[in-house]
């Protein structure tokens, strides 16, 4: 998968947020949800995985969904964390490229580079954002 960050910004600002929301909707995962053998109160996102014949699902609840409920299904789990850290290592121009943009684009409040990665490091991505400020260290 390539992130294209203006792809995604224009079909944002272009339409609004619904189309891209509506794009990544999954229907008819319903009559699924009572073979998932996941925690009950989460089953509907590993239904909606199989359904979707999704990979991998991102979540930092990751006990909610043992390797013995997802094998069966070939999907896999991963913390945001960790998902962001495969991210920079399979482009890491395109990443670094897309959280300077970020930066740039935060107006309220306006934030420094120095900032959102202390944001990161809080918002539960400490391994994201301490890798990120090594690749950048040095370069603007």
């Amino acid at each position: 998968m390539r992130i294209d960050s203006h792809g995604y910004r224009r079909s944002t600002t272009a339409s609004g947020h619904g189309q891209a929301i509506q794009a990544a909707l999954v229907e008819n995962y319903e009559s699924l949800v009572p073979a998932m053998t996941n925690d009950p109160k989460d089953r509907h996102v590993l239904a909606a995985a199989v359904r979707s014949r999704a990979e991998l699902i991102v979540t930092s609840n990751q006990k909610d969904f043992p390797v013995t409920a997802l094998k069966p299904y070939d999907v896999a789990v991963r913390s945001p964390d960790d998902f962001l850290l495969d991210q920079l290592d399979l482009d890491p121009s395109t990443v670094v490229r897309i959280a300077k943009e970020v930066v740039v684009d935060m107006r309220n409040p306006k934030i420094t580079w120095n900032g959102y990665l202390e944001g990161l490091a809080r918002a539960g991505l400490p391994l994201f954002a301490t890798e990120l400020e090594k690749r950048t260290a040095g370069v603007d």
